[in-house]
């Protein structure tokens, strides 16, 4: 699989495998097969409860652990120096890892009304500063980040964020925070690539992926790739997880680019660092 080059020199996976909710609950099953999918880039978070699962997974498989490319994240209700710290720690011992590939930022703000979010990232980030001056964390960076949030860091930051994992899918492109970070060299991370599930029923990417040969999520995971951000996919199933990293084989035209860019909102969450949660059924 290609690589990613990130600004500290650091080489990533274009593809990484996502395990919030992974396997239907069995979590490290989903581990082990990805890893004999061919994932080696593996995200996970302390909100997600499952990275003890991730440990047993790696001391299951037959893949070394430092073969293997561990991000986990430090949730909203952690922020600050001290309790990033601890949070930190905590991932450590859940992994059964002494260090981590990559940490992130989980949110900008514990909820949308914390009038401290700004000190509270300023601290947050002091401490992943730290980490990875220790050689104790590799990459840093955050997640769903938007430009005045970034803006806030890189004011004050020694060392700027080398990932943003935001959502990101054909349909909601996020463009201003997408070009913002591209114009920064922070490399850009997809989380929900395929709206959820939501886009694949859309008439015309079921046209254009028969076009290409392909099914509508390799067409999807192409898309941004071809943009230069790298989807973080799920899958409960070994065929469909060595399906999604088959798209290095076809390329999208210009035209056809520019349609899927253009596309109207599909598949939102409804998730916003900055409001409440809008609810969809």
């Amino acid at each position: 699989m290609e690589n990613f080059k990130l600004t500290n020199a650091i080489t990533i996976p274009k593809i990484g495998f996502g395990t919030y909710k992974a396997g239907n609950g069995n979590c490290e099953k989903a581990v082990i097969d990805a890893i004999n999918s061919g994932y080696t880039y593996f995200d996970t978070a302390a909100f997600y409860k499952n990275e003890s699962d991730i440990a047993k997974a790696i001391k299951n498989s037959n893949v070394k652990r430092e073969d293997l490319i561990i991000a986990s994240k430090v949730w909203r209700e952690d922020l600050g120096y001290d309790e990033t710290m601890k949070a930190f720690e905590k991932s450590l011992k859940e992994l059964n890892t002494d260090y981590l590939d990559v940490y992130l930022i989980h949110w900008p703000k514990e909820n949308p009304n914390d009038i401290n979010w700004k000190q509270k990232n300023i601290e947050t980030w002091k401490a992943m500063e730290e980490l990875y001056k220790l050689g104790r964390i590799k990459v840093i960076g955050v997640s769903n980040y938007l430009p005045h949030h970034l803006i806030n860091l890189m004011d004050t930051c020694e060392i700027k964020p080398m990932v943003n994992q935001i959502e990101l899918h054909i349909g909601y492109l996020q463009k201003t925070a997408l070009d913002f970070c591209v114009k920064n060299d922070i490399l850009v991370q997809a989380w929900s690539p395929l709206g959820r599930g939501r886009v694949l029923n859309e008439e015309s990417l079921k046209e254009m992926a028969e076009k290409y040969g392909k099914t509508v999520p390799q067409l999807c995971i192409r898309f941004l790739y071809q943009l230069g951000i790298m989807p973080i996919i799920k899958s409960s199933s070994i065929c469909r997880m060595k399906e999604n990293l088959d798209i290095f084989d076809f390329s999208i035209e210009r035209d056809d680019m520019y349609y899927l860019m253009c596309l109207p909102q599909i598949g939102w969450s409804g998730e916003h660092p900055d409001r409440q949660r809008v609810y969809f059924d």
